[in-house]
């Protein structure tokens, strides 16, 4: 009987052992990985009892002894040796495998879930974000679903676009086209457009601000960086502001912008983008910057500024 008990005890430690080693590849299993140890011991327990009958040389029906103690302990302290549920201790699902040894709330994922709602948040996020790094075009497209500025992962965000705006001054006038065509049309802003292949933010500065007024500019000096997202439209831009000091030139109105200048204290806010009164006036007194806006066609949804002189 003892030698049987040997090979019984054998499988007894191996199944522990398998329990042990599925349990540390689950999350928040302390409970029920401190249980396994107390049914090791208990084990123990039982096994040493077993070689005491061996060395004494008492009959093998003494095993009953250690056995009977191992249970009686493990009955007193029941809910640290056997906290281990088949089923949802709510709905009372049948519960998987790794739900049983692990998951020390005993809770299916429904109900878990509906219980800590926060982690279900988290791990679709993350699950989504691993779902978006494998497949960069959806990453991109899945940014214009988004709600407010946090939601977009700028560190995978790619632009659609990249271009320059340019605020020249003289005088105390500041030069302003009326955008005829294209994004922004009607509105009131600074020559700007795409940065061409082969080109550098400034040259792009001072080829649009020739383009579109006629006048050419010299030095321009970048001032900040803006992020644009659309909501619902697969814009998404990267914008380098510029400011320089004279122009020499014309004024000559193109297909795309009629040109002006106008006084620093009458920059017609009323007619330009949303986001500009929440930078523009910064800058213009000499301040970098970094800005996020989201917009929503021509409404401006959400956004964050960051002043180079507040870091």
């Amino acid at each position: 009987m003892i030698e049987k008990f040997n090979n019984v005890y054998i499988w007894v430690l191996f199944v522990i052992l398998m329990v042990n080693i599925s349990q540390r590849k689950l999350k928040d299993t302390y409970y029920k990985t401190k249980a396994i140890i107390y049914i090791a011991l208990l084990s123990l327990l039982t096994y040493l009892g077993v070689i005491i009958i061996d060395i004494k040389e008492l009959s093998g029906y003494f095993i009953i002894v250690p056995i009977a103690l191992s249970i009686v302990i493990g009955f007193i302290f029941r809910d640290k040796v056997w906290p281990f549920r088949l089923r949802c201790r709510k709905c009372k699902k049948r519960l998987p495998f790794e739900y049983v040894i692990g998951h020390d709330d005993c809770l299916c994922q429904d109900c878990h879930d509906e219980a800590h709602p926060e982690e279900k948040a988290e791990r679709e996020r993350i699950e989504a974000e691993k779902l978006r790094k494998s497949n960069p075009e959806l990453l991109q497209a899945s940014f214009m679903e988004a709600e407010k500025i946090d939601d977009i992962n700028w560190d995978l965000w790619e632009p659609t676009d990249r271009c320059v705006i340019t605020f020249t001054q003289k005088d105390d006038k500041i030069l302003f086209i009326e955008k005829k065509r294209g994004l922004g049309e009607g509105y009131f802003n600074a020559p700007g457009g795409h940065i061409e292949l082969e080109e550098t933010a400034s040259e792009a500065a001072i080829r649009e601000t020739k383009e579109e007024t006629g006048l050419d500019i010299k030095d321009p000096v970048l001032m900040g960086t803006i992020y644009f997202q659309f909501k619902h439209k697969d814009i998404r831009e990267l914008g380098y502001v510029f400011t320089s000091n004279g122009a020499e030139g014309e004024l000559k109105e193109c297909d795309e912008a009629r040109p002006f200048w106008i006084s620093k204290d009458k920059i017609p806010y009323e007619n330009m983008w949303e986001d500009d009164i929440l930078w523009l006036p910064g800058m213009l007194e000499g301040k970098k910057f970094e800005a996020y806006f989201l917009l929503d066609d021509r409404s401006l949804i959400d956004h964050k500024v960051i002043w180079k002189s507040e870091e």
